[in-house]
């Protein structure tokens, strides 16, 4: 396909975005949650839900449908409670001490970039937030999940009709989606919102048009000599398990201290972890990574399936919820230290906390640098030391990690499918994306009061800085 082909197609959809856009500008607060509900219904509604997740399965041979209807419900319940009540019209703040009054402004046609791993819950996110700012959006989805996102958009269509929106808010790429639509949509959206591969990602960067892109995972827990051992075990399988592994979030190194080593693989095979030994690990990794790569035959594949792909025959793999390889390296010759996004977790022995520490931060700049880590523990305050030390934007302490990053009931963090890692991981945001991040802010500035406005002086400024180096 010609550029200029791709220019004009994609050229049309945005006329109509933006023509959409414009016609939910002035829509009240009001208008704009009954909006942001009816999006949500669209993927939550239980018929629609499982509808969505066994397309998902059936067109991407990633996860399984029952995390996959958990999955989103779970993600758009999550996204609609830290909405509600969330000023995103007009007056938003206003400080009478500053002064200072903060007005919500769309930011007008969003391209929404959206992975395989997934095509419903992912897009539903990126939709709801786009819709509270009154704004309209466009997916690009990888082509694996286009036909899961066209049906979403079929169900969001129609409770859009229901409360009156234009369906032009809401609109994908045509199928087949291609290379080339996706970066000419890039180019003249006037935000671009990056999820998935990150060759996407830096092309979001690249396109000239303000973007969000996010980092990828490789996730190391650590699991100290005061950690519950059959807890943190339990949260840790619970986790990895999880839609077959396909969250970034996902566990893909345990970094036990040696005192509770011993324990926490017993307790991680009677939650389900197959121990491999060192010839059927050697097997594994001939066949997950050939030719140093990881094999999309293995991705978000079940345990069982991975085992049976690399020729792994026993008893005990047949009923295997995860399975468990030692580790002791880190880097391109020990491919199991970096993301695996399957069921497959590497277990690693360190003589202290200390070490633990040191190695996590090996891990995290081998791959996944400034997503997050891990830590089960009685100590608070081994957490504080990781995030002091670690180049990471969350530290989760004694929860299930796909769980806890993205936002929990149960923790503070914003729901959210798209996790940034700061400058550490070349992304705009080290925050969990928000509907903030779907506005523009107008700010209406008054005169402080004059006991406010005040120059310091040069003494107050720099009297002590002077005194004590003798400036």
């Amino acid at each position: 396909m010609s550029a200029s082909t791709a220019a004009a197609a994609v050229g049309e959809l945005v006329a109509r975005a933006r023509a959409a856009q414009r016609a939910v500008d002035g829509w009240s607060q009001a208008q704009v949650d009954a909006l942001v509900a009816a999006a949500g219904w669209a993927i939550v509604e239980p018929a629609r839900n499982r509808a969505l997740a066994e397309r998902a399965v059936e067109d991407t041979g990633l996860g399984n449908v029952p995390d996959k209807i958990a999955k989103n419900r779970r993600k758009t319940m999550g996204l609609l409670r830290d909405l509600a009540g969330a000023k995103s019209v007009g007056v938003i703040t206003e400080d009478r001490d500053s002064g200072v009054i903060e007005i919500a402004r769309p930011v007008g046609v969003v391209a929404a970039i959206t992975p395989s791993t997934n095509p419903a819950a992912t897009p539903a996110n990126n939709v709801i937030n786009a819709l509270k700012g009154r704004n309209a959006i466009i997916v690009a989805p990888s082509p694996k999940g286009a036909s899961t996102l066209a049906l979403l958009l079929e169900f969001i269509h129609a409770e859009l009709d229901r409360v009156g929106a234009p369906r032009d808010l809401v609109q994908m790429l045509p199928m087949p989606v291609s290379r080339e639509h996706t970066f000419e949509l890039m180019r003249q959206a006037d935000l671009v919102v990056a999820t998935g591969s990150q060759t996407n990602v830096r092309a979001a960067y690249a396109s000239g048009t303000p973007a969000i892109g996010v980092g990828a995972g490789n996730v190391a827990v650590i699991v100290d000599e005061t950690a519950d051992v059959a807890e943190a075990a339990a949260r840790i399988a619970r986790s990895k398990v999880f839609d077959n592994a396909t969250s970034c979030s996902s566990e893909n190194s345990v970094i036990a201290v040696e005192a509770v080593a011993d324990a926490l693989l017993a307790a991680l095979a009677r939650e389900g972890g197959a121990v491999l030994d060192a010839e059927e690990t050697a097997r594994l990794q001939t066949e997950m990574f050939p030719e140093g790569r990881l094999s999309q035959a293995v991705i978000a594949r079940d345990a069982r399936a991975i085992a049976e792909h690399a020729g792994l025959v026993r008893p005990a793999l047949d009923t295997a919820r995860f399975l468990i390889v030692t580790e002791t390296g880190v880097g391109s010759e020990h491919p199991f230290s970096g993301e695996k996004l399957s069921p497959v977790l590497a277990f690693y022995r360190v003589p202290d906390f200390a070490a633990a520490q040191a190695l996590a931060d090996r891990l995290l700049r081998y791959q996944g640098i400034g997503h997050s880590v891990g830590l089960h523990t009685r100590e608070s305050q081994r957490a504080l030391a990781l995030g002091l030390a670690l180049p990471v934007c969350r530290v989760i302490v004694n929860q299930a990690h796909c769980f806890a990053t993205g936002g929990s009931y149960d923790n503070a963090l914003p729901f959210s499918l798209s996790m940034g890692c700061g400058t550490w991981a070349g992304n705009s945001i080290a925050d969990n994306l928000t509907y903030r991040n779907f506005l523009n802010v107008t700010r209406v500035v008054h005169p402080l009061a004059p006991a406010r406005a005040r120059e310091p002086t040069e003494d107050e400024l720099f009297g002590e800085y002077r005194r004590r180096y003798g400036a």
